[in-house]
Protein backbone atom coordinates (compact mmCIF):
# COMPACT_ATOMS: atom_id res chain seq x y z
CA UNK A 1 0.00 0.00 0.00
CA UNK A 2 2.67 2.31 0.76
CA UNK A 3 4.28 2.18 -2.55
CA UNK A 4 0.51 2.89 -4.10
CA UNK A 5 0.85 6.24 -2.47
CA UNK A 6 4.37 6.29 -3.20
CA UNK A 7 3.69 6.14 -6.93
CA UNK A 8 1.12 8.90 -6.74
CA UNK A 9 3.45 11.10 -4.97
CA UNK A 10 5.67 10.65 -7.53
CA UNK A 11 3.08 11.25 -10.71
CA UNK A 12 2.12 14.02 -8.88
CA UNK A 13 5.67 15.36 -8.31
CA UNK A 14 6.26 14.91 -11.87
CA UNK A 15 3.08 16.39 -12.98
CA UNK A 16 3.90 19.51 -10.76
CA UNK A 17 7.50 19.60 -12.26
CA UNK A 18 6.71 19.57 -15.87
CA UNK A 19 3.75 21.86 -14.88
CA UNK A 20 6.07 24.90 -13.94
CA UNK A 21 8.73 23.27 -16.60
CA UNK A 22 5.90 25.19 -18.82
CA UNK A 23 5.18 28.20 -17.27
CA UNK A 24 9.13 29.22 -16.73
CA UNK A 25 9.80 28.56 -20.99
CA UNK A 26 6.29 30.26 -21.70
CA UNK A 27 7.15 33.58 -19.04
CA UNK A 28 11.02 33.05 -20.66
CA UNK A 29 9.91 32.56 -24.38
CA UNK A 30 7.59 36.30 -23.54
CA UNK A 31 11.00 37.72 -21.61
CA UNK A 32 12.33 37.25 -24.89
CA UNK A 33 9.72 38.55 -26.95
CA UNK A 34 9.51 41.71 -25.07
CA UNK A 35 13.58 41.84 -25.73
CA UNK A 36 12.91 42.02 -29.59
CA UNK A 37 9.99 44.65 -28.69
CA UNK A 38 12.50 46.99 -27.02
CA UNK A 39 15.36 46.53 -29.84
CA UNK A 40 12.39 46.93 -32.34
CA UNK A 41 11.23 50.43 -30.75
CA UNK A 42 14.80 51.33 -30.74
CA UNK A 43 14.42 50.94 -34.78
CA UNK A 44 11.18 52.71 -34.83
CA UNK A 45 12.48 55.76 -33.07
CA UNK A 46 15.35 55.98 -35.09
CA UNK A 47 13.42 55.76 -38.40
CA UNK A 48 11.79 59.46 -38.38
CA UNK A 49 15.63 60.65 -37.28
CA UNK A 50 16.46 58.86 -40.72
CA UNK A 51 13.79 60.05 -42.93
CA UNK A 52 14.49 63.38 -42.06
CA UNK A 53 18.54 63.50 -42.74
CA UNK A 54 17.52 61.45 -46.00
CA UNK A 55 14.54 63.60 -47.33
CA UNK A 56 16.83 66.88 -47.70
CA UNK A 57 18.49 64.81 -50.04
CA UNK A 58 16.45 62.41 -51.53
CA UNK A 59 14.31 63.95 -53.52
CA UNK A 60 13.74 61.15 -56.20
CA UNK A 61 13.23 58.50 -53.25
CA UNK A 62 9.75 60.08 -51.61
CA UNK A 63 7.85 57.08 -52.29
CA UNK A 64 10.22 54.86 -50.47
CA UNK A 65 9.87 57.57 -47.92
CA UNK A 66 6.69 57.61 -47.42
CA UNK A 67 6.40 53.74 -47.73
CA UNK A 68 8.74 53.48 -44.76
CA UNK A 69 6.70 55.89 -42.94
CA UNK A 70 3.74 54.05 -43.64
CA UNK A 71 5.15 50.84 -42.83
CA UNK A 72 6.36 52.64 -39.42
CA UNK A 73 2.80 53.59 -38.22
CA UNK A 74 1.11 49.95 -38.50
CA UNK A 75 4.20 48.24 -36.89
CA UNK A 76 3.58 50.80 -34.36
CA UNK A 77 0.20 50.19 -33.98
CA UNK A 78 0.58 46.15 -34.11
CA UNK A 79 3.09 46.18 -31.30
CA UNK A 80 0.07 48.20 -29.06
CA UNK A 81 -2.32 44.99 -29.37
CA UNK A 82 -1.99 42.91 -26.59
CA UNK A 83 -3.13 40.13 -28.65
CA UNK A 84 0.17 37.53 -28.72
CA UNK A 85 -2.22 35.99 -32.21
CA UNK A 86 -1.10 39.37 -33.90
CA UNK A 87 2.23 39.16 -33.00
CA UNK A 88 2.72 36.99 -36.18
CA UNK A 89 1.22 39.93 -38.48
CA UNK A 90 3.82 42.16 -36.70
CA UNK A 91 6.65 39.83 -37.36
CA UNK A 92 5.50 39.66 -41.00
CA UNK A 93 5.37 43.66 -40.69
CA UNK A 94 8.45 43.82 -39.31
CA UNK A 95 9.68 42.05 -41.91
CA UNK A 96 8.84 44.35 -44.66
CA UNK A 97 9.72 47.41 -42.77
CA UNK A 98 13.19 45.62 -42.15
CA UNK A 99 13.39 45.13 -46.09
CA UNK A 100 12.22 48.64 -46.96
CA UNK A 101 14.39 50.14 -44.50
CA UNK A 102 17.86 48.24 -46.06
CA UNK A 103 16.95 49.47 -49.37
CA UNK A 104 16.73 52.90 -47.97
CA UNK A 105 20.03 52.19 -46.85
CA UNK A 106 21.29 51.14 -50.09
CA UNK A 107 19.52 54.24 -51.96
CA UNK A 108 21.49 56.34 -49.78
CA UNK A 109 24.68 55.40 -51.43
CA UNK A 110 23.70 57.00 -54.69
CA UNK A 111 23.55 60.50 -53.53
CA UNK A 112 27.19 61.41 -52.64
CA UNK A 113 26.44 64.51 -50.37
CA UNK A 114 23.99 62.60 -48.25
CA UNK A 115 26.47 59.81 -48.12
CA UNK A 116 28.79 62.36 -46.80
CA UNK A 117 26.81 64.08 -44.23
CA UNK A 118 28.24 63.60 -40.65
CA UNK A 119 24.77 62.88 -39.22
CA UNK A 120 23.82 60.51 -41.54
CA UNK A 121 26.39 58.35 -41.15
CA UNK A 122 25.74 58.26 -37.72
CA UNK A 123 22.53 57.60 -38.34
CA UNK A 124 23.86 54.49 -40.53
CA UNK A 125 25.94 52.94 -37.86
CA UNK A 126 23.51 53.65 -35.06
CA UNK A 127 20.68 51.36 -37.61
CA UNK A 128 22.89 48.78 -38.37
CA UNK A 129 23.80 48.46 -34.64
CA UNK A 130 20.69 48.31 -33.97
CA UNK A 131 19.69 45.83 -36.56
CA UNK A 132 22.26 43.24 -34.70
CA UNK A 133 20.79 43.77 -31.68
CA UNK A 134 17.02 42.87 -33.25
CA UNK A 135 18.71 39.38 -35.35
CA UNK A 136 19.94 38.42 -31.58
CA UNK A 137 16.98 39.29 -29.47
CA UNK A 138 15.13 37.36 -32.34
CA UNK A 139 17.57 34.56 -31.73
CA UNK A 140 16.78 34.73 -28.15
CA UNK A 141 12.85 34.32 -28.40
CA UNK A 142 13.22 31.79 -31.22
CA UNK A 143 15.38 29.94 -28.47
CA UNK A 144 12.96 30.11 -25.81
CA UNK A 145 9.74 29.36 -28.13
CA UNK A 146 11.30 26.32 -29.18
CA UNK A 147 11.95 25.12 -25.44
CA UNK A 148 8.25 26.09 -24.64
CA UNK A 149 7.72 24.15 -27.94
CA UNK A 150 9.22 21.43 -26.65
CA UNK A 151 7.65 21.18 -23.10
CA UNK A 152 4.01 21.88 -24.10
CA UNK A 153 4.21 19.24 -27.00
CA UNK A 154 6.22 16.54 -25.10
CA UNK A 155 4.58 13.81 -22.73
CA UNK A 156 3.59 14.58 -20.20
CA UNK A 157 3.74 18.10 -21.26
CA UNK A 158 0.68 17.75 -23.83
CA UNK A 159 -2.04 17.10 -21.16
CA UNK A 160 -0.50 19.69 -19.02
CA UNK A 161 -0.47 22.30 -21.81
CA UNK A 162 -4.56 20.96 -23.21
CA UNK A 163 -5.33 21.88 -19.33
CA UNK A 164 -3.43 25.05 -19.14
CA UNK A 165 -4.65 25.95 -22.90
CA UNK A 166 -1.16 26.62 -23.51
CA UNK A 167 -0.27 26.83 -27.06
CA UNK A 168 2.97 27.25 -29.27
CA UNK A 169 4.12 30.81 -29.96
CA UNK A 170 4.72 31.79 -33.23
CA UNK A 171 8.42 31.85 -34.77
CA UNK A 172 10.08 35.04 -35.53
CA UNK A 173 10.95 34.22 -39.08
CA UNK A 174 12.45 35.86 -42.55
CA UNK A 175 9.83 37.28 -44.86
CA UNK A 176 9.68 34.52 -48.21
CA UNK A 177 11.74 37.27 -50.38
CA UNK A 178 14.57 37.51 -48.23
CA UNK A 179 14.88 33.67 -49.00
CA UNK A 180 15.41 34.08 -52.82
CA UNK A 181 18.95 33.44 -53.58
CA UNK A 182 20.59 37.00 -54.20
CA UNK A 183 21.49 37.70 -57.58
CA UNK A 184 24.42 39.81 -57.50
CA UNK A 185 24.40 41.41 -61.07
CA UNK A 186 21.27 43.28 -59.73
CA UNK A 187 24.09 45.24 -57.50
CA UNK A 188 26.30 45.83 -59.99
CA UNK A 189 24.13 47.47 -62.29
CA UNK A 190 24.89 51.38 -62.67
Amino acid sequence: MSWMIAAVVAVLLLFYFWYATIVSRRNAAEEAFSGIDVQLKKRTHLIPNILKIASRFMEHEQTLLTEITRLRTEVLKAAESPERADAEKRFELEAVLESKLSGLMVAVENYPELKSQDNMIEAQRVYADVEEHIAAARRSYNAAARRFKDAIQIFPGTLIAAAMGAKPLPFFEIAEVDRAPVNADDFLKS
